[in-house]
């Protein structure tokens, strides 16, 4: 979350292609579920009670390699604010192997990208952690090496984007060299909208270029609706970089943003494509097409605002599939961002959701086996898809695990072969270094909110925080 752009749509394309078209006969926070924040020194013993039935615990395998053993164990983990996905995957985990219980804390993912490299330097590290980013940790020496399990586990014979996205060469750049972390699931990400008052304004079926989305937009505004619900509060991020990036990927190629987002020299986001997608946001701005108090808005109010029906769409992810499927039953939809020519490919951010190793973690071995379960055990990838909404990975001949016909989840795990063919799959801007979305991203837009930056200052700007992170 640096390889040669045609490198990264193919092998984009051969992970959504190979992972998710096993989903087609068969029904993806930052997944965020729940709408309460928690501190940063909050501590559980044990995760939250699920609030979606797994199947019931399988026997656990004996383990051959790395493992957790069988004496007890506490697994000291920093999980991201908000996202059920973690909490439940390690509720069902202790299940399995009674041995290992939890200490968990949890944090927003603003407060991750500033607290990590403190908390990871550390003398008591967490074993296993959500990253908000993983170049700097990595250089750094702050990361493990998780070669030795990838070869221990097999990681090396899953589809090979799996892994891809979480390697860095000798030199910095991601995309390939060693690997540093892993994915709990896949998520894809695209436009949600509310079925019901998607038909007061016309909409039979999703629009096919942004500019009969633009017209969908302008029918909600006059209808006194709420055209798009999204957050802009610092403490979750600025929510405004999902309909930027995918405005970016309507009006230009993918390969130079993940360019950017890998740190590959000489990238660049201020692009003559990526003005022009900055310049639509920027007009959506002025038309009134977001809430008016978005900057105030966090992401877990945005989510509760927009399944009690304030906003006919709302760019987010998969592993808000849940939370909408609860809130709204039957009355959510989804579609990919559209292109800004008809016929061309739809392109959407599609990653992992990352967790790493410290390198001085004392149980190393115990988290990276809880990784290869994740992706491995049926249980635990039934969790993935019905808790986090995403593609769980794994091996290719894994089983994709059922999901209720007729849900939202179809819709998006449907959606990813779509987008896989196009090959024009992304990393999340957000992503490109430790601080840009804090210092770089969110800052800026919120500013065109108010009225202070416009869309060529806000590559620029972006641009120039980018280098100077590159630079220390």
């Amino acid at each position: 979350m640096n390889k040669k752009s045609v490198l990264w749509s193919l092998a984009s394309l051969l992970v959504l292609a190979s992972l998710l078209l096993s989903a087609c006969g068969a029904p993806a926070t930052t997944a965020p579920a729940a709408a309460t924040e928690a501190p940063a020194t909050e501590v559980v013993t044990e995760a939250p009670a699920a609030t979606t039935e797994a199947p019931a615990a399988t026997e656990a395998p004996v383990a051959t390699g790395p493992s957790c053993g069988t004496d007890p164990v506490v697994l000291k983990a920093s999980f991201e604010t908000g996202f059920d996905l973690p909490f439940k995957l390690s509720e069902e985990f202790t299940k399995q192997y009674p041995n290992v219980t939890w200490d968990i804390s949890q944090d927003q993912f603003a407060n991750l990208i500033t607290t990590t490299p403190l908390v990871l330097a550390s003398d008591n590290p967490p074993d296993l952690l959500r990253l908000p980013t993983m170049v700097s940790f990595a250089k750094d020496g702050l990361l493990k090496n998780l070669d030795d399990y990838a070869t221990a586990f097999g990681w090396n014979e899953w589809p090979v984007p799996q892994l891809n996205q979480n390697r860095m060469s000798a030199d910095g750049i991601r995309g390939s060299g060693t690997l540093y972390a892993m994915g709990l699931n896949y998520s894809l990400t695209g436009i949600f909208y509310n079925k019901k008052l998607a038909e007061q304004i016309g909409m039979t079926e999703p629009p096919k270029t942004v500019a009969e989305f633009e017209d969908l937009l302008a029918k909600a505004k006059a209808a006194g609706l709420q055209p798009i619900m999204e957050w802009g509060s610092a403490k979750s991020g600025m929510g405004l970089a999902f309909p930027l990036q995918n405005l970016m990927a309507a009006y230009g190629p993918v390969g130079p943003i993940n360019d950017w987002i890998f740190q590959k020299p000489g990238a660049t986001i201020d692009t003559p494509e990526n003005l022009i997608a900055a310049q639509h946001l920027e007009q959506w701005i002025k038309n009134g097409y977001f809430p008016a108090d978005i900057n105030a808005i966090e992401y877990t109010d945005a989510a509760d605002r927009f399944t009690k029906g304030e906003g006919v769409f709302t760019f987010n992810g998969d592993w808000q599939n849940a939370g909408y499927e609860a809130g709204m039953p039957g009355n959510v939809g989804f579609f990919l961002m559209p292109p800004a020519e008809a016929g061309a490919g739809p392109a959407a951010m599609s990653a992992p959701l990352t967790f790493g190793i410290a390198a001085n973690a004392k149980h190393a071995d115990c988290a990276a086996f809880f990784l290869n379960w994740v992706a491995t055990n049926d249980a635990a990838r039934q969790i993935d898809v019905t808790v986090g909404g995403s593609n769980p990975g794994g091996p290719a001949d894994a089983t994709m695990p059922a999901v209720t016909a007729g849900s939202v989840t179809n819709e998006t795990l449907a959606a990813g072969p779509v987008m896989g063919a196009a090959g024009n799959s992304m990393d999340f801007i957000a992503n490109a270094t430790s601080s840009i979305f804090a210092q770089g991203w969110t800052p800026e837009l919120q500013k065109m909110v108010g009225g202070q930056q416009d869309a060529a200052g806000l590559l620029k700007a972006v641009q120039a925080e980018y280098l100077r992170e590159l630079a220390q």
